[in-house]
């Protein structure tokens, strides 16, 4: 069931009327239709894999309760051992076991064994990556005394499987989310109509910017070998729209979702292609999953309280697992290492955290140092979206070894493009950079236009979205 789709749109409206009439009943009667409905809503994909989605809740539940209780050091050291052992084996087996089976047999091939490995017909459960980091940060905020194992097993798996993060973020921790999972929640009107307004933009940019970028890119890097500079080179930049139209979208949506409810889902992007060096496209892409990395493996590793050279090859780790974390493919990998040898050197001359404000904070538009840096950032982040949507590393290298040559400078084929596009990606800039102080771009909308063109925007927005809409692609992120 995609958010993009009407059977979305018919569950969401039946739940919503539901829950809110459920609210005489208690928090209780609500949580269990949640979470009925959160089951429901992922046994669409694949009902079969509804038993590992419960296993791995049970096996956190209950080695959560376990760690809590041990005696001993050792004991806590043990039980957490088993919840990451076993969660992260599901994990590498659904998701890696074909990547390292087909890695071994390159590698024997080229020391001249020919030893037969067989690959798996594997089915990759939707949101494995997400429920199961999910799973984690439970468990290892218990070890480490931040919170107390919730004893309502309603409650748990609800933080687990609650429908509008499961299958793509955002990473949730249960410092932020089990608290509003106990709490009673009121209808509140304005959260509602600001929550449907989150969803409409998010609709917008997956259905009428991600897809029909969507369109251009997957032709322009099928024939990548045939196709000159230029015209690859405004094919990575379309990615780079489509996947954030996309990914951002599909936030934008589970964050409306889960406001109409009555949760604060935590923010997942926060305008990133406005960022002015790499480091501050980092805090705003992908936050949830950026800042777990950080809270559960960085600062494990010794963080930033270390000399220079350890916090290099910790900065590289993040940028691997980081890598590998989101495919079982080596363009992925090598697109976590190019981002970590971007990353490098803001951390060696201390300038990481240089740009932590907003760009042009309380200005119309952003001064010509501000103007150059952003586009100087989004183009070295173009160039790493390279690898992330290459079949291979071969199609990778021949991509971006084409696009630096002198027919770069030659015009694109426009057989690719349409003036549509330009026009599309053009108009969501514009609305995300005026509203790059919210929380999203519509966020703060009623404080910058009067009723009447609110209403205008509002209304063009959702026919565009209708007009545009037609086949319902899944959104990139659930393959991860």
């Amino acid at each position: 069931m995609l958010f993009n789709s009407l059977d979305y749109a018919i569950f969401f409206t039946v739940i919503f009327g539901s829950y809110w009439y459920l609210q005489r009943r208690g928090i209780r009667a609500q949580n269990i239709l949640l979470l009925l409905s959160s089951y429901f809503f992922y046994g669409c994909w694949d009902w079969r894999f509804l038993f590992l989605l419960m296993f791995s809740t049970g096996l956190d539940y209950f080695t959560g309760i376990r760690i809590h209780e041990a005696k001993s050091i050792a004991w806590k050291k043990a039980w957490l051992i088993i919840s990451v052992g076993i969660n992260l084996g599901f994990l590498g087996f659904f998701k890696y076991f074909n990547f390292f089976i087909a890695s071994a047999k390159r590698l024997l091939g080229t020391i001249g064994s020919e030893t037969e490995f067989s690959s798996l017909d594997i089915i990759l459960p939707v949101g494995i990556s997400f429920y199961t980091f999910h799973g984690l940060s439970y468990v290892f905020d218990i070890y480490r005394g931040k919170i107390e194992p919730t004893k309502n097993v309603v409650n748990y798996c609800l933080f687990v499987s609650f429908f509008p993060l499961l299958v793509a973020g955002p990473i949730e921790r249960a410092t932020h989310l089990l608290p509003q999972i106990k709490a009673k929640r009121t209808f509140d009107y304005s959260k509602a109509v600001d929550g449907m307004r989150q969803i409409l933009w998010g609709l917008f940019k997956k259905i009428v910017v991600a897809d029909t970028c969507a369109e251009a890119v997957n032709l322009i890097f099928k024939a990548s070998p045939q196709l000159e500079g230029s015209t690859l080179a405004i094919g990575a930049v379309f990615f780079a729209i489509q996947i954030y139209g996309d990914f951002s979208g599909y936030s934008d949506i589970a964050l409306g979702s889960a406001r109409l409810l009555g949760f604060e889902l935590l923010q997942n992007f926060s305008f990133p292609y406005f960022s002015r060096d790499i480091a501050e496209f980092w805090r705003k892409w992908h936050i949830s999953l950026t800042s777990w990395f950080r809270d559960y493996l960085y600062v494990p590793l010794g963080g930033s309280k270390v000399g220079t050279l350890r916090r290099i090859n910790n900065t590289i780790i993040v940028f691997l697992v980081s890598g590998f974390w989101h495919g079982a493919n080596w363009t992925f990998i090598a697109w976590g290492l190019y981002n970590a040898v971007c990353f490098i050197p803001l951390l060696i001359t201390n300038k990481n955290r240089l740009n932590m404000g907003v760009v042009a904070e309380g200005k119309s538009l952003p001064t010509l140092k501000e103007l150059i840096q952003m586009i100087a950032t989004f183009m070295v982040v173009c160039l790493g979206w390279i690898f992330f949507r290459a079949g291979s590393m071969g199609q990778a290298i021949q991509y971006i070894s084409s696009i630096f040559t002198l027919k770069i400078f030659t015009l694109p084929d426009n057989t690719y493009f349409s003036n549509v596009i330009y026009m599309l990606i053009a108009i969501m800039l514009i609305i995300e950079w005026n509203g790059r102080h919210g929380r999203y771009a519509l966020e703060n909308l009623q404080l910058r236009i009067k009723t009447p063109l609110r209403l205008v925007l509002y209304i063009a927005i959702a026919v565009s979205i209708i007009l545009f809409s037609g086949v319902e692609e899944e959104f990139i992120y659930f393959q991860f």
